[in-house]
C-alpha cells in the first residue's frame, strides 16, 4: 500500500517579502514553544521577511520571567497585561507590577492584550471589566497604545472604551475576527485592527469582507503564534515566519500588491508602536 502523499506548502521564504515585515501579536514564550527553538524561530522569521515581532505576555508574573529569554534579540519588543480570562480577584497591586515594569524598560510598548472574553466562563463579567478598565487607566497614566482582546463581548467592549474617553487614542483590535458592521465600529472611534491568519481561510467570507471595509492606513497584522496558522499551514504549529501568507492574502482582498500591504503595515506597526528606526 502507497503511503498517503502530502499536501505541497510553499514555504514562507518563497514569498519573496522585502526584510520589514512586523509580526505585531506573537506569545513565543508561551507553552508549545522551548527557550532552546528561540534562535530557531527567529531565523525562520527574517528569512522570510519579517524584520521585528512584538512578543505579548499575559501578566507581570510571565514578564519576569520570560523577559531574559529575548535579551539577545532586539527585534522583539514586548506587549504587557492581564488577558480578560486571568482576571479573577484582579489586585491593584497586579496593575502596581506592571506599571513598574513598563517604566522600567523602553522595550515595553504597549498595554495588552487586554479588555472582555464572554466566551469562557471562567472569570465574571464584572471582574473583567474592573480589570479592564484599571489596566485602561495604567494605559491612560503611561501614556502607552492599548492592544484589545474581545471575544464575545464586543459591544461592552466598546462601550467601556467610549465611557473611558479612548476614542482616538493608540488602540488595536487584536486577532480580528467580525463582521464589516464591527469593522466600521471600530474604525469609526479611530482605532487600527490587527488581522490574524484566519483571513486566509476560504469559509471565512465575512471577515474577507470586513478586511476590505479597512484603510491600509488602519491595518495591523499579526500571527497570534502558536495559534490561528494562515493557510497553507493551518493544522501546524503557528510562527512568525507564517505572517507573510497573510499579508498576501489581504493584499488579494485589497486589489493591491503583496509588497504594498506588508511595507505598509510594517510603517503602520512602528508608528503605531514608536519603535525606533532598525
Amino acid at each position: 500500500m502507497s503511503k498517503k502523499k502530502h499536501r505541497d506548502r510553499p514555504s514562507p521564504e518563497s514569498l519573496g517579502l522585502a526584510p520589514v515585515g512586523v509580526d505585531t501579536h506573537a506569545h513565543l514564550d508561551m507553552r508549545g514553544f522551548e527557550p532552546q527553538e528561540l534562535p530557531d524561530i527567529l531565523a525562520r522569521a527574517h528569512a522570510a521577511g519579517v524584520a521585528r515581532i512584538g512578543n505579548v505576555f499575559l501578566g507581570p508574573q510571565a514578564y519576569a520571567q520570560n523577559a531574559p529569554l529575548f535579551a539577545a534579540y532586539p527585534e522583539v519588543f514586548f506587549i504587557l497585561g492581564m488577558h480578560p480570562t486571568e482576571c479573577a480577584d484582579y489586585a491593584e497591586t497586579v496593575t502596581a507590577a506592571m506599571e513598574s515594569a513598563f517604566r522600567a524598560s523602553d522595550r515595553l510598548r504597549a498595554v495588552g492584550e487586554i479588555g472582555l472574553d464572554y466566551y469562557w466562563k471562567d472569570v465574571p463579567p464584572p471582574d473583567q471589566r474592573q480589570a479592564f478598565r484599571q489596566q485602561l487607566e495604567m494605559a491612560r497614566g503611561l501614556d502607552a497604545p492599548v492592544a484589545i482582546h474581545s471575544r464575545e463581548a464586543e459591544k461592552d467592549t466598546l462601550d467601556i472604551l467610549s465611557d473611558m474617553g479612548f476614542a482616538g487614542r493608540p488602540l488595536v483590535w487584536h486577532c480580528f475576527g467580525g463582521d464589516a458592521e464591527l469593522a466600521r465600529r471600530i474604525l469609526d472611534m479611530g482605532f487600527f485592527i490587527s488581522v490574524p491568519g484566519p483571513v486566509t481561510y476560504a469559509k471565512n467570507e465575512a471577515l474577507a469582507r470586513a478586511v476590505a471595509e479597512i484603510p491600509l492606513s488602519r491595518l495591523l497584522i499579526e500571527t497570534d503564534s502558536p495559534f490561528l496558522t494562515a493557510e497553507p499551514w493551518r493544522g501546524k504549529r503557528n510562527e512568525p515566519c507564517y505572517l507573510g501568507f497573510t499579508a498576501v492574502r489581504v493584499a488579494q482582498i485589497l486589489g493591491l500588491p503583496p509588497e504594498t500591504v506588508w511595507r505598509a503595515t510594517a510603517d503602520n506597526a512602528a508608528a503605531f508602536f514608536g519603535l525606533p528606526p532598525g
